[in-house]
């Protein structure tokens, strides 16, 4: 059984091999952090954005889209708070020179210790099988209880060191917990400093301070500048929602882990007004919503979880993660978050221009609340190819690699195979093609035997293989493989679209969400 650090090493090798994503500008030895996505790649992030939009925006009468530009006029990123608070804490080790988030590195001591508890829970399930109380065992065992105090405790003081900014007791935190650089091994750190991460350029002919403008850091504060322009044209009434995916930027001077943290990303985000003091209900309504969405994937509810923040932003008064089980452990997929009125009352001080909401059930103006559910497109992309990607075992001793991908995200629905170059088979199959391809992404392979056509297939995640044969020619059927299963069928052709849309169609996914 190959363990997770060798499981995340194949998929990115695969990812590479398939098609799926390559680091960008690889011929001049790439750009770190910086990925671009192939041809594989695109057609499921694409699936992947089609489905969110479908579920947030189509599914919803009041809520709509937006594509706002990524360049926009700097005070908005002076109104947001970036450019006084975008920061990381970031450490460097003197020995290996290496720079470190100081919070991951105390974030990851933590993990260690609860991975530890975890470890004694799992022993206690062998040893106690069906009668075994996990809930009762972590409120009575010792080494459970000496490690939860020991990993509450380190997390508390990390909190109230954030809270007050109190960079030193930061630094404090990780010699206390004999933290060291996982390279050079040693605990000789420098002091913690904030470092914002906002990437910025020039715009006109003149570079000049006056010129200065960024590239978004995110995409949320596209929709609440254009939250009145909305408003009006569309004479939403509160609730309704904005929805937006685009790229973002963010000067990450740690990016690691393939695509799970890079410096050129996409955001799908939702920002929902409401009316003031309705705000939390709203708050866990979204929290499950975004979960159903996510566990209508179908892998498993076990790799999710809920995460609250440890230090809420300056204009949250709720948030939390939705959490993915990683190849490297338990990581934040999804934010929701309760903004309050932070947003829109601060672009009213900077713009001067009023972006309230006239409340004709309650007959006055006031500035809603906002809260926002924003998930990274390239987080759930890497999310949802680690969980895909098997090794499977078959009868004969070989090893098949597949990606079991839910069927509508698939980057290629259908391969169709004519069994030989020759008899006709070809045109039989073109004919077949043809008439499949104005409704699904089609794939056309004569090349190799069947088995190795097969293989690839499985390997870019194709639900449905199509083998013409001699016999196509006679009785007007063909044999249908199914990728999970590896079952074949005789059908009839003129069967197929249906077989076909059944399965990869949105609809049966979207109407789970119910």
């Amino acid at each position: 059984m190959a363990n997770q650090d060798d499981i995340f090493k194949n998929i990115i090798s695969h990812s590479k091999e398939y098609g799926f994503i390559f680091q960008s500008s690889e011929i001049y030895d790439g750009l770190s952090a910086v990925y671009d996505y192939g041809q594989m790649g695109v057609e499921l992030k694409k699936n992947l954005r089609d489905y969110w939009w479908k579920a947030m925006v189509q599914m919803h009468e009041n809520i709509v889209g937006i594509d706002a530009a990524i360049f926009m006029h700097p005070t908005t990123w002076k109104a947001s708070g970036h450019v006084d608070a975008f920061n990381d804490p970031l450490i460097d080790n003197k020995d290996s020179k290496k720079r470190y988030r100081a919070d991951v590195l105390i974030e990851e001591h933590v993990a260690k210790i609860e991975g530890k508890i975890q470890k004694e829970v799992d022993k206690a399930k062998e040893r106690f099988g069906d009668s075994f109380n996990e809930e009762t065992f972590r409120s009575t065992n010792a080494r459970v209880l000496e490690n939860q105090a020991k990993a509450d405790a380190i997390l508390n003081r990390f909190k109230d060191a954030l809270e007050k900014n109190n960079l030193e007791e930061v630094r404090q935190i990780i010699i206390d917990c004999e933290i060291v650089c996982p390279i050079s091994g040693t605990k000789n750190w420098t002091e913690v400093r904030q470092f914002n991460l906002m990437f910025s350029t020039s715009m006109g002919a003149v570079t000049e301070d006056s010129n200065v403008i960024y590239l978004r850091p995110e995409t949320a504060q596209g929709i609440f500048v254009n939250f009145l322009n909305v408003q009006k044209s569309g004479r939403m009434k509160i609730p309704f929602g904005i929805a937006q995916t685009g790229k973002a930027f963010r000067n990450e001077i740690v990016a690691r882990q393939f695509i799970f943290r890079m410096r050129e990303f996409e955001q799908m985000e939702m920002q929902y007004f409401v009316r003031p003091g309705t705000e939390m209900e709203w708050y866990n309504h979204w929290k499950q919503t975004r979960m159903n969405w996510h566990q209508s994937l179908g892998f498993g509810s076990e790799n999710y979880r809920f995460q609250d923040h440890l230090k809420l932003a300056h204009y949250a008064n709720a948030a939390c993660d939705i959490e993915f089980n990683f190849p490297f452990g338990f990581k934040e997929l999804e934010g929701i978050h309760s903004r309050t009125d932070f947003d829109l009352k601060a672009h009213e001080q900077h713009s001067g221009k009023k972006l309230q909401y006239f409340d004709p059930e309650l007959n006055q103006n006031y500035v809603p609340y906002v809260v926002e559910t924003s998930v990274g497109l390239d987080r759930l992309f890497l999310a949802v190819l680690s969980k895909a990607y098997i090794e499977e075992k078959l009868e004969d001793g070989t090893t098949r690699v597949a990606l079991n991908l839910p069927a509508f995200l698939a980057p290629i629905k259908v391969a169709i195979l004519p069994l030989v170059k020759k008899d006709g088979l070809p045109e039989k199959a073109r004919e077949i093609m043809d008439m499949l391809k104005f409704d699904n992404a089609c794939s056309y392979d004569e090349k190799d035997t069947i088995g190795k056509r097969y293989r690839r297939q499985d390997a870019i995640g194709t639900p449905f293989c199509i083998t013409i044969d001699h016999d196509s020619l006679m009785d007007n059927k063909v044999t249908i493989r199914y990728r999970d299963t590896m079952l074949q069928e005789r059908i009839s052709i003129d069967k197929l679209p249906e077989i076909i849309e059944e399965k990869v169609s949105f609809k049966k996914a979207l109407q789970s969400l119910k």
